[in-house]
């Protein structure tokens, strides 16, 4: 029996070769891969930038139907690069975010960029006891001790929906007012609430409405405003 298996796997072509025969790079991969999105799925509800943040966060999930549930602010596109532009810190629910970002590319935008600018403080000794001493998440008090640096900056919410509710208490009762927020964070509880009251609040977002979420979309956001701000320097 093992004979014969080796047999047939050891005649089949592995489609790997086909690549080989025919080159593609990752760029040409990504550039099909976005050109097979436009063909297959048209909308008219998005401008040519919001269109750009759709488009690659279907690219990061195959999910087509994501275009149903990605929400823009008036102002989010212009209130987005604009931070980026003014290289403004960017505050993120999580360090898989903050590993995610590409210094590069944010730099390509500002030079000023630089990894002291993305803030996460999820892992902090003072937020992990904070958070055992209350039986509070630790993200509430990540966007607590952030507070200072959150008015003007780029919130990025891709895990945490209380770091999003709490953000939202923060404009409510202080005041404070980001740039704009990537309001994504994925799961059951508090999950859609928060989203429905950030989008509340008068701040530019870019949401994505319901439970869906997480990081990946998150990232691609930022990495698609990047895109959008070298568009309109060129």
């Amino acid at each position: 029996m093992t004979d014969r298996r080796t047999d047939a796997i050891s005649e089949l072509r592995p489609l790997v070769l086909d690549l080989y025969e025919h080159p593609m790079s990752g760029e040409a991969i990504e550039a099909r891969s976005l050109d097979i999105i436009d063909r297959e799925i048209k909308s008219d509800r998005f401008s040519a930038d919001e269109w750009e943040i759709v488009r690659r966060l279907i690219h990061t999930t195959a999910d087509f139907t994501l275009i149903d549930l990605v929400r823009f602010s008036p102002d989010a596109i212009d209130a987005g690069v604009g931070a980026l532009e003014s290289a403004r810190p960017i505050f993120v629910d999580s360090n898989m975010i903050r590993s995610g970002l590409s210094l590069a590319r944010l730099r390509q935008v500002s030079p000023d960029y630089s990894y002291e600018k993305l803030i996460c403080h999820v892992a902090d000794e003072e937020v992990s006891t904070r958070a055992r001493e209350s039986g509070l998440p630790r993200s509430l008090f990540a966007v607590k001790k952030s507070a200072p640096i959150l008015d003007g900056a780029i919130a990025v919410f891709g895990n945490a929906p209380v770091a999003l509710l709490e953000l939202n208490r923060l404009i409510v009762e202080e005041g404070i007012r980001p740039a704009v927020v990537i309001a994504m964070p994925v799961g059951f509880v508090h999950v859609v609430e928060s989203k429905v009251e950030l989008m509340s609040l008068g701040v530019p977002y870019v949401a994505i409405a319901g439970r869906r979420g997480g990081s990946p979309l998150a990232v691609s956001t930022i990495h698609s405003l990047c895109n959008v701000a070298l568009r309109k320097k060129s």
